[in-house]
């Protein structure tokens, strides 16, 4: 009988993040599959976990590593995909492993837990009815502009620190009226969470140096011809 595949989210930031069914998850399966092993090493060694074999499972290897874990899970092993922080797949790796398991009739189950992307949706301040998600906005300060300033939904992204503010300011020519939210060090120590204008974020960043992992939330594009709030 084959194994099974579980996808276990890891803490954000803070690591009592996480569930009691994940903790139960790790201490019980035959390996983990993480992005980086003393990352991983040290979650199961806060909570006490004995450490089962962890298997380095990243972007560079995924292709590599792949058919080994496939031929274990179908052997009848469980595995365990974790990413450095969050869920995993949610622009991490994992997608390959996932088909292939699913093409190979092996159960895949995911549990619920921590994600940067639901967090700042959830604390930014902006319609979550519908969003959109880009994942990493592209190099070029005004190609990822270019990507939020049509989008008609609430759009979410991550982006690097050192280019966030230029992100903004371009989107800030734009659309200066844009509500932005930017989400940093999510349940981390030094969290920090802005709103405002593109027009007033691009001036607030001016000259900061930001640290750490961004996530940007900016609120839907005005329709034009729409008649004015009340």
């Amino acid at each position: 009988m084959a194994g099974r595949l579980y996808l276990c989210p890891t803490p954000i930031g803070n690591l009592a993040d996480i569930t009691l069914r994940a903790l139960e998850v790790l201490g019980s399966v035959d390996g983990i599959l993480c992005e980086d092993t003393r990352r991983t090493g040290r979650l199961l060694a806060h909570h006490k976990i004995p450490k089962p074999p962890l298997i380095p499972f990243h972007d560079r290897n995924e292709a590599a590593a792949l058919p080994a874990a496939l031929a274990r899970l179908r052997a009848g092993e469980t595995l365990a995909l974790v990413s450095d922080a969050g869920t995993p797949l949610i622009n991490d790796p994992g997608f390959k492993l996932v088909r292939a398991c699913v093409e190979a009739g092996v159960a895949v189950e995911a549990l619920p837990g921590p994600s940067a992307l639901t967090v700042a949706v959830a604390v930014c301040g902006l319609p979550a009815s519908s969003f959109c998600f880009l994942g990493f906005l592209p190099r070029g300060s005004r190609r990822a502009a270019a990507a939020i300033a049509a989008e008609p939904r609430t759009v979410v992204a991550f982006d690097s620190p050192r280019r966030v503010a230029a992100t903004i300011g371009e989107l800030a020519k734009v659309d200066p009226n844009r509500p932005v939210a930017l989400c940093r060090e999510l349940t981390k120590l030094h969290e920090e969470v802005l709103r405002g204008t593109a027009a007033e974020l691009a001036a607030a960043l001016a000259g900061r140096q930001l640290r750490g992992e961004v996530v940007v939330v900016v609120g839907p594009a005005e329709r034009q011809g729409a008649a004015p709030a009340s």
